[in-house]
């Protein structure tokens, strides 16, 4: 067992005296980029390969998913939205329809009731016009009354007073008065005076 340890001490030893040597060899031959060294592409591409594997995984099953996830829920949120919308601009046009009625209703009610006032203070107007019409009647048939009271009663003041008057003249120029004379000449003339 000795003799294995001794083999693998020295197969190491040479492993390392020969990397130390490779490690002072590339140092020297190569000053640029690593990445440039054509020694080291196949490792290069083997874990750029690696990397965009595990990449693409991480992507397809936890970030891609969460992002529609996130994306749908949107989306879903945004069209409740619009439906939501839809549905406040139909209730507020239901909502117009029924406001533009009650008002329509409302003058035509206010109309039918303006109207039936009108007719109602036409007739009241009508009554007290026919009222007022029958007490002007009633007291121009009264005022006729005495004006032909009056009349009648100053053409007989007058009579009696023509009489008298004319009964005085002849008096005063001497003569005698004869009453049925004075009578008849005093009705011929204000028979022609009052006509």
């Amino acid at each position: 067992m000795i003799s294995l340890l001794e083999t693998a001490a020295a197969t190491a030893a040479e492993h390392t005296e020969e990397a130390a040597a490779a490690a002072g060899h590339g140092a020297e031959q190569s000053s640029g980029m690593p990445q440039l060294d054509f020694s080291t592409f196949p490792n290069q591409i083997f874990w750029l390969i690696v990397t965009l594997a595990v990449l693409y995984w991480v992507l397809s099953r936890i970030a891609l998913p969460r992002i529609a996830a996130v994306l749908s829920d949107r989306q879903g949120a945004v069209t409740g939205d619009l439906m939501a919308a839809e549905e406040f601009k139909q209730k507020a046009k239901e909502a117009e329809a029924a406001y533009d009625k009650a008002l329509a209703d409302a003058r035509t009610e206010a109309h039918k009731i303006v109207e039936a006032n009108r007719a109602e203070i036409q007739k009241e107007l009508d009554a007290a016009i026919a009222h007022a019409d029958s007490e002007i009647a009633a007291r121009t048939a009264e005022s006729e009354k005495r004006i032909r009271e009056i009349r009648e009663s100053a053409a007989t003041d007058a009579r009696e007073v023509a009489r008298d008057v004319t009964a005085e003249l002849v008096r005063s120029f001497g003569g005698n008065v004869d009453q049925a004379a004075v009578d008849s000449a005093v009705e011929s003339r204000l028979k022609g005076a009052l006509q």
